[in-house]
């Protein structure tokens, strides 16, 4: 049996992003999305996600960019001075080799993040983080605590195959994917083998298969396609990024901003949908995994 969770990440970011995930899931392919508890238009996306009961809701944890849900006394080493997290993913990674950032504060900052969302009515489905920040092994062992502690027992396993990094053609559907998402793609995979001990000691799950790291801001229906026809037997998971490029996405300080639309695109195709009916693909969000 072959089943896709097609996830919509960065939910909250902006009314416009919300908006095209919501006519995603009503219209095309999207099953899951993960909601930014810091997001500007978090409010916005809970009165959606309202409207849209069938729509698997996670939390997409941020350590990277915007200001922290958590206090500044409790999230500590985490923020500055005016409670903003770290600007990138660079900054964060050399603040925790440096032993500047502590677990307990990025525990915090999680706590907070995921009791938000829960206030707001939504029991999350699963957990993954902005910018595969838990592909970093004290990143992850600080969600895997979290988790445990509010029964969330499924998280996304942020690695994927080199061989569809390199072998997948972007949205054009004659490129491929740049020489950085590989790069990433590779990097990434190097924390695999720990991520899945994390995962095993936890009990947690997770999906077999993950698909679009490589594919970033490229999965026009072309690349939709290529996924379906290589996905494998077992449960797999499709990330992608759709939205509607309005003045409000382009203040934020995103890359990904017309490419949103070029995803969105994607996944309303019809022959998107027939594809996956024809080839027996379940449609499935976070919920299967049991």
């Amino acid at each position: 049996m072959k089943r896709l969770i097609v996830n919509a990440d960065d939910f909250g970011l902006t009314r416009g992003v919300n908006q095209g995930i919501a006519q995603a899931f009503r219209e095309g392919i999207l099953t899951s999305t993960t909601l930014m508890a810091n997001g500007p238009a978090f409010e916005d996306a809970v009165e959606r996600a309202r409207a849209n009961p069938g729509l698997g809701v996670g939390c997409h944890l941020v350590l990277v960019g915007g200001r922290a849900v958590a206090a500044p006394n409790q999230a500590g080493s985490l923020v500055d001075r005016n409670g903003m997290l770290p600007h990138g993913l660079l900054a964060l990674v050399t603040y925790l080799a440096c032993g500047i950032v502590q677990p307990k504060d990025i525990e915090s900052e999680f706590r907070a993040q995921i009791e938000r969302v829960r206030a707001a009515g939504i029991e999350p489905t699963h957990l993954d983080t902005h910018k595969h920040t838990h592909s970093h092994p004290k990143v992850m062992e600080a969600l895997a605590r979290v988790a445990k502690e509010f029964g969330i027992t499924r998280v996304r396993k942020p690695f994927e195959s080199l061989r569809n990094v390199f072998g997948m053609p972007r949205g054009g559907g004659n490129g491929r994917a740049s020489a950085k998402q590989r790069a990433t793609a590779a990097v990434a995979r190097t924390g695999a083998p720990r991520f899945q001990r994390v995962i095993t000691r936890y009990g947690l799950r997770t999906p077999d298969y993950f698909f679009g790291l490589g594919l970033t801001g490229h999965l026009a229906s072309p690349a939709v396609l290529r996924v379906l026809n290589a996905l494998p037997e077992g449960t797999s998971e499709l990330m992608c990024h759709p939205g509607m490029c309005d003045d409000e996405l382009e203040r934020t300080e995103t890359r990904l901003k017309h490419q949103r639309e070029v995803e969105l695109a994607g996944l309303l195709d019809p022959a998107v949908r027939n594809a996956a009916q024809q080839q027996g693909i379940e449609l499935v969000n976070y919920r299967a995994l049991n």
